[in-house]
């Protein structure tokens, strides 16, 4: 099959047994019990009223063989017009408070299930596609509800029958037998469909998962699709995942659908049946023709709520399989250790690491037995070639993913002893790829500080580059940077990231290669206020300009993994090793005495 990899199952996928699975859904009924009972109620009360409907016929029928007074039949049929009105108001408000259930155990799941994605480390979305964990949340999760729904129906359905075959057993116990034996034959049909209704639908909806993930990743790249003329490319890769999906489904489609034309064939018998015993009857006299009548239409009243018990298994399926992939996502661990939940005051960001040991994959190790020591208030700039590990260890010292080994100590307590949300509130971040949200520059500014004040915003712009370039802007703060900040250039986006981080005031500040963004012009602006704001703080810069390594009190080579070199600009470049490789290579250029030699050069 085309794309089998989109009917896998994901690394933290489980299965539940159905017992499990049902007891697990009943406890988020439980704060709704009383919504419930008052469903359960209208329930019961709208099934009675349905059940005495062929009952009210029957005896119409029965009022016209034996000639009666045309004023009782006439009363008769008022009665079932009430008894049909009185169904419909039941229905209506046993439907009103059973969408409040099922909207509120919907929303307990989404908001269970996005609590255990929001608490998972960086390394949970690099192992699995962020389109599918959305398609659990939102997808699965509206399956389920629907599910829900059709139970509710279900048990109308099943007290119905249950009514109704208690009126039909009074009337003539042969016949109502006869009706009886049909009900188990519907039952096992319908139960042998089980497992591989379950086993389709969970396929049905990786696959479905696989499309939404795929249509995510391709328009979030949309622009590197345009830009190599990659869309004809993309549409082919959409038709053949769409395809798989469609495959999937309408083979699941075929296969629960093939239970209606069996339960069919034994509704017919029965109804032959009884047609055939029970014309024999009232030939002889030992039945009423209103009394065949009710038979006949307590077969359809029956085999109808029998026929949704049998539709509702293939969707009770579905949505055992939904319950299934989603309590799969809320029950799966975080990787990160939380050993205790110290709430730290202002941290005075004394770094030390020691013995660390830290691999994405197995068998990829980035660093083993590392060790490093940073002074509270230092700042050092840490430089090496592409894969030595600079960024990891940004992202072990914000928490973003688990080491396997050793220990990395703040004022010399271990990180997994910090409460790790207040941990990360002294801990700043610039990236290299500057990301913003659909909202207001303000807004932006102030997501970590949404009490902070107009003044604070300003303030923190200052900080940077200063807020003239807001000025210019159509709505000034107030304007929307689109998806992405898309409505800005790079270096815009990066002085908003800047003035965020700023706002909040870390303890600690991480840039990781945070101008490589920045046009030179907005780089200038920025240096000599970037200068000021690592003075007092430990500051941890991932170089990749020259200004960044010549104004930092330490510079930290790593190959590997493994610091080569550490020392200042000056003892480094007398010692001729690899930062003075690295500095001629990549930095020397935007020295000031390069720069001046370049024009004397061109000028001789």
């Amino acid at each position: 099959m085309a794309y089998g990899w989109a009917l896998e199952a994901e690394e933290y996928d489980r299965e539940f047994s159905d017992r499990f699975l049902l007891k697990r859904i009943l406890s988020y009924f439980h704060p709704y019990k009383r919504s419930m009972s008052i469903v359960i109620f209208f329930i019961s009360v709208a099934s009675i009223t349905s059940a005495f409907v062929p009952v009210l016929t029957s005896i119409i029928i029965n009022n016209l063989e034996t000639n009666r007074n045309i004023f009782s039949i006439f009363a008769v049929i008022i009665l079932i017009l009430i008894f049909n009105l009185l169904s419909y108001v039941f229905n209506y408000f046993q439907q009103r408070y059973a969408f409040r259930v099922i909207g509120g155990v919907v929303l307990d799941l989404r908001k269970n299930a996005t609590d255990a994605v929001l608490n998972h480390d960086l390394s949970f979305f690099d192992r699995n596609p962020t389109g599918k964990i959305v398609s659990r949340v939102n997808s699965d999760s509206e399956t389920f509800g629907t599910t829900v729904d059709l139970s509710i129906q279900l048990i109308s359905s099943i007290l119905i029958v249950f009514f109704l075959l208690i009126i039909m057993f009074f009337i003539n116990i042969l016949l109502t037998l006869a009706v009886i034996i049909a009900v188990p034959i519907f039952f096992i049909l319908a139960l042998s469909f089980r497992k591989i209704a379950r086993k389709k639908t969970l396929l049905g909806q990786r696959a479905l998962a696989s499309v939404n993930d795929f249509v995510k990743e391709s328009f979030s790249g949309i622009q590197i699709a345009k830009t190599f003329r990659q869309e004809e490319k993309l549409y082919e890769k959409f038709n053949k995942v769409n395809d798989t999906s469609y495959k999937v489904n309408l083979r699941r489609a075929f296969i629960l659908n093939a239970i209606f034309p069996s339960l069919g064939i034994i509704q017919g018998i029965t109804i032959t049946l009884l047609v055939l015993f029970g014309g024999k009857n009232v030939l002889g006299g030992t039945i009423s023709a209103g009394d065949l009548n009710l038979f006949l239409q307590g077969v359809n009243y029956l085999f109808f709520p029998l026929l949704s018990i049998a539709a509702f298994w293939p969707t009770f399926q579905a949505g055992m399989a939904a319950s299934e992939r989603i309590f799969a996502l809320i029950d799966t661990l975080p990787l990160i250790i939380q050993n205790d939940s110290i709430k730290p005051s202002r941290l005075k960001g004394n770094i030390e690491i020691r013995n660390l040991l830290f691999q994405y994959e197995n068998n990829k190790g980035v660093f083993n037995n590392f060790n490093l020591s940073i002074n509270s208030g230092e700042s050092i700039a840490i430089v090496g070639h592409t894969g030595a590990g600079k960024s990891s260890l940004a992202k072990l010292l914000a928490r973003f993913y688990e080491f396997q080994g050793g220990d990395i100590l703040i004022d010399g307590i271990s990180i997994r002893n910090y409460d790790l949300k207040e941990y990360r509130r002294q801990i700043g971040i610039i990236p290299q790829s500057p990301f913003l949200f659909a909202d207001s520059i303000e807004n932006n500014i102030k997501y970590c500080c949404s009490n902070a004040k107009k003044e604070d915003v300003i303030n923190s712009l200052n900080a940077t580059s200063g807020s003239d370039w807001i000025e210019d802007l159509s709505r000034g703060l107030e304007t929307d940077t689109g998806e992405r900040g898309s409505r800005l250039s790079m270096g815009q986006r990066q002085l908003v990231v800047f003035a965020r981080v700023l706002l909040e005031n870390p303890a600690i500040l991480i840039l990781d290669e945070a101008t490589a963004s920045v046009d030179p012009f907005t780089e200038t602006k920025i240096q000599d206020a970037l200068q000021k704001t690592i003075e007092g703080r430990t500051s941890i810069i991932i170089a990749h300009h020259l200004w960044t390594v010549r104004h930092v009190n330490r510079i930290i080579v790593l190959d590997h993994g493994k610091i080569i070199e550490e020392g200042n600009h000056e003892e480094l470049m007398a010692k001729g090793g690899m930062y003075a490789e690295l500095y001629n290579t990549y930095f020397r250029h935007q020295s000031l005495e390069y720069i001046e030699k370049m024009k004397e050069i061109k000028q001789i």
